[in-house]
Formats: C-alpha cells, sequence, structure tokens
C-alpha cells in the first residue's frame, strides 16, 4: 500500500489514505514521485469547478523516478527520471491532426479508467489521468517526458504544468514581442510563470495585479516592473503606467468573470487578451457590439499554454540552466501530502504562490 490524497465525492474534503497500484501493463509506466505541485485545477476538480470521475486521486502536476514499464514502452527506462504530462495528445483526432496538440478530444479520457483501489476495495480515478497526489503512480506512456538534463527532479515537477502553461501563455498564445507591454492578472503559481515568461520574452513593462498587496516581493523576483493591487480602477492604473494607451498584452491566470472584463479594459486599442484562469460556468462576461468594433481587441482561451511539451521542456532547459527561469521562486510552501487541504485554503484566500508536496 502506498499514501495518497483521495477525492471522495466532489465537495468532500481530502482523504491521506492508503491506495493499491496495479503493476504497469502494456503501454504504462510505475512512477515513484518526488514531487507534486498543488495547482488551482485540483483545486477546481474538488469543489466541482471542473468534472471528472469519482473517487479520485488527485494531483496532475509531478515529476519522479520510473520504477518498472509495461510491454511496448520503450523512451523511458526503469531509473529514469520524468515529468508527468496530464494532457497527453492522441495524435489523431483533428485538433492533433492540425498540430494543435493541447485541444487534443481524447486527452482527459484516461481520466475515467480504474487507477487503483482503496483498503476497502474502492475503485479510484486519476483525477486528470495521472494521479500525482501520491507517492506513486502508474500511467500510460504517453504521460511521461523525460526530465531535460541540468533541472533539479523536485523542481521539475512545476514543468508539467504551471511553467509550460505560464510559458505557452506569453510565447505561444499571446505571442508577446519583445518591447511590448504586458499586465499579468493572479499572482499564483501559474502567475508567477508568466511574469517570468514575459520577462525572458523582453517585454518592457509588465505589470502585475493581484488581491493581495503581500505578494509585490514575489511578482517583482519574477519580473514585474510594476504592481497594482485589484481595486475598481485597475484598468485606469494599468493604462496610467502604460503611457496612457493600456497594455499590449493582459493575461487572466485567475478564471473569474470581473478579471477577465477588467484584463480587457486593460489593454490598449488592438490589445490581446489571453485568458488562462479556469472559471466556472456561473462566470459570465459581457461586451456590446459598439465596443467590440471600436476597440479592436482580441479575447482568447488558452488551454494548458497551447502548449507541445515534448517541444517546450527542452526550450524552457535551456532557459533553466542559462539562469533566465529559475523554477525554485515559483515555490513559496513545501508539504508533504497531509498539507494539501491546507494549500487548497491558501488558495482560496489569495495566500502565497506554488505549493509543492515534497516526497
Amino acid at each position: 500500500m502506498i499514501r495518497a490524497a483521495i477525492l471522495p465525492a466532489v465537495g468532500s474534503p481530502l482523504e491521506i489514505a492508503g491506495i493499491e497500484l496495479p503493476e504497469p501493463g502494456p503501454g504504462q509506466v510505475r512512477i515513484r514521485l518526488a514531487a507534486a505541485g498543488v495547482c488551482h485545477s485540483d483545486l477546481s476538480l474538488s469543489n466541482g469547478t471542473m468534472r471528472v470521475p469519482v473517487p479520485a486521486v488527485l494531483g496532475h502536476e509531478g515529476a519522479g523516478t520510473v520504477l518498472s514499464v509495461g510491454e511496448g514502452v520503450t523512451h523511458v527506462a526503469p531509473g529514469d527520471a520524468v515529468v508527468l504530462n496530464w494532457a497527453p495528445s492522441c495524435g489523431t483526432c483533428h485538433p492533433c491532426s492540425i498540430g494543435e496538440i493541447w485541444l487534443c478530444a481524447d486527452a482527459l479520457t484516461g481520466a475515467a479508467n480504474v487507477h487503483a483501489v482503496t483498503e476497502d476495495g474502492t475503485e479510484l480515478h486519476p483525477g486528470l489521468n495521472v494521479g500525482a497526489f501520491a507517492e506513486e503512480t502508474v500511467v500510460a506512456a504517453g504521460c511521461v517526458l523525460p526530465v531535460p538534463d541540468g533541472v533539479p527532479l523536485t523542481d521539475a515537477a512545476l514543468l508539467g504544468c504551471a511553467v509550460l502553461t505560464g510559458w505557452g501563455a506569453i510565447h505561444h498564445a499571446a505571442r508577446v514581442r519583445q518591447g511590448e507591454s504586458v499586465a499579468v492578472f493572479g499572482v499564483g503559481g501559474v502567475g508567477l510563470a508568466t511574469l517570468q515568461a514575459a520577462r525572458i520574452a523582453g517585454a518592457s513593462t509588465i505589470v502585475a495585479v493581484d488581491v493581495s498587496p503581500e505578494k509585490e516581493a514575489l511578482a517583482r523576483a519574477a519580473g514585474a516592473t510594476e504592481y497594482v493591487v485589484a481595486s475598481e480602477t485597475t484598468a485606469r492604473e494599468i493604462r496610467k503606467l502604460t503611457g496612457g494607451q493600456g497594455a499590449d498584452v493582459a493575461v487572466e491566470c485567475v478564471g473569474r468573470a470581473v478579471t477577465i472584463r477588467t484584463a480587457w479594459d486593460s489593454t490598449r486599442r488592438g490589445g490581446r487578451t489571453t485568458v488562462v484562469g479556469i472559471g466556472g460556468k456561473d462566470q459570465q462576461v459581457t461586451f456590446n457590439a459598439l465596443e467590440l468594433f471600436h476597440w479592436g481587441r482580441t479575447l482568447s482561451g488558452c488551454v494548458y499554454g497551447n502548449s507541445d511539451p515534448a517541444k517546450d521542456l527542452p526550450v524552457l532547459a535551456e532557459h533553466i540552466r542559462a539562469g533566465r527561469l529559475d523554477l525554485s521562486t515559483l515555490v513559496t510552501e513545501r508539504i508533504t501530502l497531509d498539507g494539501i487541504p491546507g494549500a487548497f485554503d491558501n488558495m482560496l484566500a489569495g495566500k502565497g504562490g506554488r505549493a509543492l508536496v515534497v516526497f
């Protein structure tokens, strides 16, 4: 038996309990986790904003060491350090066939599989394919990628979601150009990664926005040149900080209607707003037809940073080795499995950056 964080039902508290994993079958890999990040998506799964089969082992941002592999797995071997990829592409659906693998129609089909059983025989599902809130996990081969050389294994967990999402939001979705101004809404793990990505992209003015004044130091360490505490005047303040025009790009990492609308209002005429945050169906954003015409702004969604992990991880590794990307600064708390409920509470309260479960 191994220990894991289990979501017994939507809206229920997590339970830390023993589970039994099967040995890897054909096309599967068993991994001993080194670390797993606590992402806002895990909270969204637990409260029902995102729906997955339950009961489930949550956790989707992780890294560890391969223990064993099933028949047909050749790209990793026992002893290899790997990053978990919670959204593997099938390679054959329409989005995959046109190169948009982050929109793969079959990416989350594995979440319906039986992943493990509890001590009393209850069947468990993997929350987002990988069940990373556990000492060990068994996943499909497509869910593992080798950790690039020079990246510490524990820190590599952050590459599996926060960093790929933040990097991709800047470089793939918004396509920030050198010298452009960027406003980032929400200074959690993804927001901090987005700020670093904007700095690496050569953005000029980088404005971080959050409800918490205490996050200013974190934001500036990640690359923010300005910090704004969210209020009814946020859009006006950002225009003032960007020569009266508004930001070229806004990236929303919160998933709330009011924040999305404010991000859009904060951009210049012709500006671009990228929505990374995952909001509920009740979060309705409205625009009138005249302002859409007049402002000429672009509003777009962003899934997993519109990234191809196999191609993006080597690029990120080069920035890490060169010292341009610092994964450790995203982490404000290192915890055990038992600390995950407290990390959820901190996210709800708007405290800190990324909490990292270290095994």
